[in-house]
């Protein structure tokens, strides 16, 4: 299946699920919401906040899930700007990919990346990161202390990158190709 397919029917699947009353997974078309967008940008702040405080009392196994969760808030922000409802993580990546792709925002690859949930055990992404660390026996991890200034920044640029796109004076568009 194509990108245009598989977000396609991401948005026809919810579609489906909300016509018989049940809660969908997939994407839904909402009204744009600016105030939705900022909120959601705080919110990817305050989780970077956090990691400064579980670093300080060494519980490494939170920050990978604070980092996730500060670019997929990022990812929410950029969503409510289009007027998109998300309920599943891997239509959440599917749409950003395809509004990047289609030029309709500047986004780092490397973001959608980092969101997105692979089914190929051999290939890794910050969901598996995730996981691993919350549910794992460690709470001191070491490759987390290691790699602890590189994601910070690597967040920091996110939300940076996602300022640009809610702040924007542009009008941004659902794709008719997604929604017809």
């Amino acid at each position: 299946m194509t990108a245009e397919e598989n977000t396609r029917n991401c948005f026809l699947n919810a579609k489906k699920d909300e016509d018989k009353r049940k809660k969908h997974k997939g994407l839904l078309v909402v009204e744009k919401d600016d105030k939705n967008a900022e909120e959601y940008l705080q919110k990817a702040k305050t989780n970077l906040e956090f990691c400064g405080i579980y670093k300080e009392k060494r519980l490494d196994y939170k920050i990978p899930e604070e980092w996730f969760y500060t670019m997929y808030y990022c990812a929410l922000a950029i969503l409510s700007k289009f007027g998109v409802e998300t309920r599943n993580q891997k239509c959440t990546a599917l749409f950003l990919r395809y509004v990047k792709d289609k030029g309709l925002i500047n986004y780092d690859d490397e973001f959608i990346d980092r969101i997105t949930v692979y089914s190929d055990k051999d290939v890794k992404s910050d969901v598996d990161e995730r996981e691993d660390a919350r549910y794992g026996s460690s709470i001191e991890i070491n490759e987390v202390e290691q790699n602890y200034d590189k994601m910070m920044g690597r967040c920091k640029e996110a939300i940076s990158q996602c300022e640009e796109i809610v702040f924007s004076e542009s009008k941004f568009d659902i794709p008719e190709e997604l929604v017809k």
